[in-house]
């Protein structure tokens, strides 16, 4: 059966689930969409109200399924969640927190990698935690390890299980750890400061991320009472202190969904307002934008982007923050295969993350994938043994074609295809796009797009 959206507009939207799109491509996008809080803020956040021993409440949450698995387990851990007193608001009571059974963990995880960050927050209150297999988007080896080694700094044992992993105190109190990440990890960083914020003694963390959410996380950990200090050289300092009180906080915006709506505007001709982006945290993404042939105009509001004229091939390396995101370069490359000229992506953070290019080949993209990288021509990003690189060869009319979203980024990539090929395409595995895009669909729709949702 087919169910066309717009008949659940304005007042409602199906959900993302197992169904598919049929997507009508070959029309530039026009029109306005807003983001909310970053998701790799809000569901960190959300762990954070774990160490206080206060109500928090967080605002500009986005209604995403990431979100709905950290509620989830938060409260089978006894913290009771409610709405807030404006859309997009949440309060944590973590007044009675408790040991929670594996079983349960385990099933309200799902595939997200959070329970991991709910290690330093459940030892500093119940002295154990229990972490089952973790799960996410299958873009690449994701080891744990460095969670694993920082957590034995300060002092945890750690007991692998065939089901999970067992972490316990022995009865004493975590302490402060020397800790030298040997790449930048966003979620060890994030391991660190959850961990550090209430252990004994100092903790420098070196190495360490500094994403803006990173910081913006760091900003909601000191309204609790923590003494966190970023020293030149990615040095993080903590002062463990002995209680936390809760926080009230508005999230940072969510500036992979800003750049993945600025990607598709730029791949289908067409001109995207986005609400609530601002520049400084996308000021590489709007270099390389511009550079792409790429406009845009900062309002206060938000950043309305379009095309300025032909698209033009570009070198892209990724890289941690303050380089060019890994998540930006999937929305981009879409947009590449309409570039005059070959284009080049090293991927250099993840190893699996260009197999999204296959569904574009097979709708008429002249894409390479080179799985050991390239080694000539200069490079600012130092070259890892895990990169691979891809080379765009454009202009290529896109051509619509039946594909099966792979993971988050990936799958809205698929979905730009679509929107930029002629013909009808029926994009499959929708569903993961609600870990990250808040009411995909209804944006979609305010954009001028052209589909049905096939049960």
């Amino acid at each position: 059966m087919t169910t066309p959206v717009r008949d659940a507009l304005p007042d409602g939207v199906p959900p993302l689930t197992g169904d598919v799109l049929a997507i009508r491509g070959g029309r530039p996008l026009r029109g306005r969409v807003d983001v909310k809080g970053a998701k790799n803020l809000a569901t960190k956040a959300m762990v954070a109200s774990l160490l206080g021993d206060t109500v928090s409440v967080l605002r500009d949450v986005p209604a995403i399924s990431d979100v709905a698995v950290v509620r989830s387990l938060l409260e089978v851990h006894g913290v009771r969640v409610s709405d807030g007193d404006e859309p997009g608001a949440l309060v944590f009571d973590p007044s009675d927190v408790e040991s929670a059974h594996f079983e349960e963990i385990d099933a309200h995880a799902g595939a997200s990698r959070i329970p991991i960050l709910f290690c330093g927050p459940l030892l500093h209150r119940l002295g154990q935690a229990f972490i089952p297999d973790l799960g996410g988007c299958r873009i690449g080896d994701r080891p744990i390890d460095f969670h694993l080694d920082a957590l034995r700094k300060f002092g945890a044992i750690v007991e692998k299980l065939p089901s999970g992993i067992r972490l316990s105190t022995g009865g004493a109190r975590l302490h402060g750890a020397n800790i030298h990440l040997p790449y930048p990890s966003v979620g060890a960083t994030e391991q660190v400061l959850l961990t550090a914020v209430r252990a004994e003694g100092t903790t420098e963390l070196r190495n360490a991320a500094i994403e803006p959410e990173i910081m913006d996380l760091i900003a909601v950990l000191q309204k609790m009472g923590a003494i966190i200090s970023y020293e030149p050289n990615r040095v993080i300092l903590i002062e463990g202190v002995e209680k936390l009180r809760g926080y009230d906080h508005r999230s940072i915006f969510d500036r992979n969904e800003a750049a993945s709506w600025a990607s598709a505007a730029l791949a289908t001709d067409g001109e995207i307002f986005v609400g609530g982006a601002k520049q400084q945290e996308m000021l590489t993404f709007l270099n390389v934008f511009r550079k792409a042939g790429g406009w845009f105009d900062i309002q206060e509001d938000g950043i309305l982007f379009r095309r300025d004229g032909e698209l033009k091939p570009v070198v892209v390396e990724t890289d941690v923050h303050p380089g060019f995101m890994t998540d930006w370069q999937q929305p981009l490359v879409v947009a590449l295969t309409q570039a005059k000229g070959r284009s080049v992506v090293h991927e250099t953070v993840y190893e699996n993350r260009l197999g999204f290019t296959d569904a574009l080949v097979k709708m008429g993209a002249d894409i390479v994938v080179h799985p050991r990288g390239l080694q000539d021509g200069p490079r600012r990003v130092p070259r890892r043994d895990l990169e691979q690189a891809a080379v765009i060869t454009g202009p290529t009319p896109l051509h619509a074609a039946d594909i099966v979203v792979p993971d988050l980024r990936g799958g809205y990539s698929h979905v730009i295809a679509a929107l930029t090929a002629e013909g009808e395409s029926k994009v499959s595995g929708v569903d993961i796009l609600s870990r990250g895009y808040e009411k995909f669909l209804a944006k979609l729709d305010a954009v001028g797009a052209d589909f049905d949702v096939i049960r």
